[in-house]
């Protein structure tokens, strides 16, 4: 087992470190009040190799492994969150069922654009009646001659409202429920097809999420991704890598916390004395360090894995549902430590508190990361 860093790993953490110091944090409260999607950085990560780190270069990718993808998502995430979730859901979820999924064709006419952040993506699994219970999908996709006609909404897309590539779901044999859902790739502009409501939402808000409506929208047979009905069953395996992410972007978000607690700690006087050398002080930080560094060795775990062409049903929602729910505890902590100012937005820890809250729900809550654990210690 090796538990060091490669040089090479050591250098992207600093570089993404770095970016993110100088063009994200000093725009971070701006964003999160307008709600701002921060379209220009999102195009620097793009041309930097951010946007398709774990694709190989002959699709425009930048060819590193999953490892490096969760260093970047964290060190995206410990300044702003939001921006964290936006390469997520494009590289993880839209990007990432194009490539495991889809035909030589597909990749060569998305993946370049993808990659390179020339394009957005998104990802519409969840609808407003289908949410933990997915394969309750109720769009629908008839086969009409040569064409598939889409007809319904998706709810809680993310970028949905900026992308220009979107990977839908649609019923396709209702009878077969959750193998009878296939796969479909939707561009912006396309008739029938648009972004519905945003959402105005308690954190993540520089992040846009919101609706996705079909409404008679026709594609040609090409769109279909992936083989028809087995569109739900891909799904599960992108959610793998897909928790992955948020495993990281909750890491990451933690460690910003963290972060800025322990300084406070060391400058804020009471009673004549930094309170970081109070005990109660000093045992919040460290059950903070400690679980936000087993959360990263959980994280890491996966994703070596997935770098191995391992099997990560099992490991990856452990370590979604580790990493989310001790972000919680560690953001609460930090707004604890700050005490009043805590709850002011004048310092980082109120925004990480409302932010991380999303970890223990988007992409299957921690009760579905549960079931998912049981099943699989179930069956070994």
């Amino acid at each position: 087992m090796e538990f060091d860093y490669t040089p090479e790993q050591v250098h992207l953490r600093r570089e993404v470190r770095e970016f993110a110091a100088a063009e994200i944090a000093p725009h971070v409260m701006e964003w999160d009040e307008a709600q701002i999607f921060p379209m220009e950085v999102v195009k620097k990560l793009g041309q930097l190799g951010y946007m398709g780190s774990i694709f190989p270069e002959e699709l425009g990718g930048a060819g590193l492994g999953y490892i490096e993808y969760s260093i970047i998502i964290e060190e995206l995430s410990r300044v702003d969150g939001s921006v964290g979730i936006i390469v997520a859901a494009h590289t993880s979820l839209c990007s990432n069922h194009i490539y495991k999924a889809g035909t030589d064709e597909q990749k060569k006419k998305y993946l370049p654009k993808l990659t390179t952040g020339e394009w957005i993506g998104c990802w519409s699994l969840t609808e407003p009646e289908a949410g933990s219970d997915a394969a309750g999908t109720r769009s629908t996709a008839i086969h009409e001659g040569a064409n598939w006609v889409l007809n319904g909404a998706k709810t809680f897309t993310t970028n949905a409202h900026y992308a220009d590539v979107c990977v839908g779901m649609a019923v396709t044999d209702r009878a077969a429920a959750q193998h009878g859902i296939s796969a479909f790739i939707l561009e912006k502009g396309t008739p029938g097809f648009r972004a519905g409501k945003k959402e105005n939402k308690l954190g993540l808000r520089a992040s846009a999420t919101g609706e996705v409506i079909f409404d008679n929208c026709r594609l040609p047979e090409s769109q279909l991704l992936g083989k028809q009905n087995e569109g739900f069953v891909d799904s599960l395996r992108i959610l793998d890598g897909g928790r992955v992410s948020i495993a990281a972007l909750s890491i990451g978000m933690a460690q910003g916390a963290f972060d800025a607690a322990l300084k406070y700690s060391k400058l804020r006087k009471q009673f004549g004395r930094p309170i970081s050398e109070f005990q109660a002080i000093q045992h919040k930080l460290v059950d903070m360090a400690t679980a936000i560094d087993a959360s990263r060795l959980l994280t890491y775990r996966a994703a070596w894995m997935l770098d191995h062409g391992k099997r990560v049903t099992r490991e990856s929602a452990m370590a979604k549902l580790f990493s989310s729910e001790a972000a919680v505890r560690i953001a609460d902590e930090a707004v604890q430590i700050y005490g009043g100012y805590g709850f002011i937005k004048d310092y980082p820890v109120e925004k990480f508190y409302r932010d991380v809250k999303l970890c223990t729900i988007g992409e299957g809550t921690s009760e579905i990361q549960r079931m998912v654990i049981a099943r699989q210690l179930l069956k070994d």
